[in-house]
């Protein structure tokens, strides 16, 4: 095992230290309600500030709405994950988990996910679209025991994909 692969087990170990930023835009919401979504989409890569938190939690960069959690190592990026939650359905979606190569089997997938279905307790976990062939063995090993078992499911009528 690498030095950098011991240091990305250790940073699975702190993903419950997390930084988060809202990124609300109360005047952009307004405008997207008022305009059914036409008016005020963010174009290009949305920059946040930079948090001095191993885990973050941010705006999503490319689905609107979302969220991303996010776990760096020395200031570089090593995991990421979008999620959408609805609190009255109690329903959680995870899309395009991805940990760079060098750190896959560190534990940082496992660590991410498992903290948001801490912070959101008795919800059900599910994915948006089908799963790649070569990655139907993380879904299976991840998904065991987790009610949902990040089975496709199309979002609820309480989330608005603009």
């Amino acid at each position: 095992m690498t030095i950098d692969q011991k240091a990305a087990q250790k940073l699975a170990c702190q993903a419950h230290e997390v930084g988060w930023v809202s990124g609300r835009e109360r005047w952009r919401e307004m405008l997207q309600s008022v305009s059914s979504g036409r008016f005020g989409r963010r174009r290009g890569w949305v920059s946040e500030p930079e948090l001095d938190t191993p885990w973050q939690d941010t705006v999503s960069g490319e689905r609107h709405g979302w969220r991303q959690r996010a776990a760096n190592l020395d200031g570089e990026f090593a995991f990421s994950v979008d999620y959408q939650v609805c609190s009255h359905c109690q329903l959680g979606w995870v899309e395009q988990p991805y940990t760079l190569p060098e750190y896959q089997r560190c534990g940082l997938a496992s660590a991410g996910l498992a903290a948001l279905r801490i912070e959101h307790p008795g919800f059900s976990w599910h994915t948006l679209g089908g799963h790649l062939r070569s990655s139907e063995g993380f879904w299976a090993v991840i998904g065991a025991d987790v009610p949902g078992g990040y089975q496709q499911r199309a979002l609820c009528p309480h989330i608005t994909a603009w």
